[in-house]
């Protein structure tokens, strides 16, 4: 491995559903100091380029899934009375795909 690209984080990831939101946005960071400082290969910098645009729709996802959650959570009625709409958690949308198969 080049001595000049920071690893990924030691830290543990959730299985299969990739870096947390922090995680993903940590080595995001490290990812481009790494690419402005433009001493990389086209090949390793175009690798680290392809590894942040994962890592950024990763986090793109999870925000997208965090402002849904909370516009439901803050959802009025006509009376203007809070709503409560049940939503998807992870466990429940697994539980809901291993029922499809």
């Amino acid at each position: 491995m080049n001595p000049r690209v920071p690893p990924p984080s030691s830290s543990p990831t959730p299985p299969s559903d990739g870096p947390s939101f922090e995680l993903a946005i940590k080595r995001l960071t490290e990812i481009v100091q790494t690419l402005e400082r433009g001493d990389l290969s086209l090949e390793e910098s175009l690798r680290l380029f392809e590894e942040g645009v994962k890592l950024s729709r990763v986090s793109q996802e999870r925000l997208d899934g965090a402002e849904k959650r909370v516009e439901q959570l803050l959802a009025v009625d006509d009376q203007g009375r809070a709503r409560s709409t049940p939503f998807a958690t992870d466990a429940i949308a697994e539980a809901q795909d291993d029922d499809r198969e």
